[in-house]
């Protein structure tokens, strides 16, 4: 962590990594967001990074069922060598062809990105363009299908779409269900393979970037209250977006994807 935060900062910036961890609008873009707009020093890749340790809490605490029968799937698939009959098994062996691209474009370029383009005007570009594309993604394609009939066309492209979310402000919930939803999935099946897939991305740059923060950063107060409350609001974001999207769609966020980079625009050209 570059600079030192307050507990009432911390658990600001626990809330806002929370609820839009799951929501398609960049947690990302919004942790850089929000101190520049508040003239807060920049809390720092590495802390950004570790409040995912609470979305992640959220994650395995709302699909422990889910991950229960995925893990006991896949290792059936490991111990048969096939999936034939194990539907649990075929899609825990799709969620992970599908982490492949995401995890290889994180491991490669998750430095370069994350501090070279956190910079406003990258923001404004990439929640534009990226909402624009979920927005005709939501109404351009057929949404007939379930998770269940997922094919490994469909977890590779999904997969390919997720490393795009390297790039601060794609938003990684957010292009990923863009990607299911141009494989014509239904918008709840978008959001819920979007959160499975995130899980393993998130468990794994979370503990990488964890070990960066100092032990005296993180048996601290604040850093305890940021990661307790990215979980809790995260917790509510995954059950709140895929209710909502059962009978409604995504356009509210693509808007509002296009009304923040607007925002951005303005004070950047005419604020400061």
């Amino acid at each position: 962590m570059e600079h030192s935060l307050t507990f009432l900062q911390s658990c600001l910036l626990g809330l806002v990594q929370g609820v839009t961890e799951f929501l398609p609008v960049s947690s990302t873009a919004h942790l850089v967001l929000i101190p520049w707009f508040l003239s807060w020093h920049d809390q720092g890749l590495a802390y950004d990074i570790a409040l995912h340790m609470g979305t992640l809490a959220a994650l395995l605490y709302y699909f422990r069922s889910d991950w229960a029968g995925l893990i006991t799937g896949f290792f059936s698939v490991v111990r048969r060598g096939n999936y034939e009959g194990n539907p649990k098994g075929r899609l825990a062996v799709y969620v992970a062809v599908a982490t492949v691209p995401g995890a290889v474009a994180g491991f490669l370029f998750e430095k370069y990105a994350g501090s070279a383009l956190r910079d406003p005007l990258v923001l404004a570009g990439t929640l534009s363009f990226f909402g624009v594309l979920l927005y005709v993604a939501d109404k351009a394609y057929a949404r007939t299908r379930s998770i269940a009939e997922i094919t490994l066309l469909d977890s590779v492209v999904i997969g390919i779409f997720q490393a795009l979310a390297i790039v601060p402000g794609v938003s990684r919930s957010g292009i990923t269900i863009t990607g299911a939803l141009m494989r014509n999935y239904e918008r709840d099946e978008a959001a819920r393979f979007s959160f499975l897939l995130a899980t393993p991305v998130i468990a794994g740059a979370g503990l990488l970037e964890i070990r960066h923060l100092a032990l005296s950063t993180v048996l601290t107060p604040e850093f305890a209250g940021g990661v307790a409350a990215s979980a809790v609001f995260g917790f509510f974001s995954i059950k709140y977006l895929i209710r909502y999207v059962q009978t409604r769609s995504y356009t509210v966020f693509a808007l509002y994807r296009l009304l923040l980079a607007a925002v951005i625009l303005y004070t950047y050209y005419v604020l400061r």
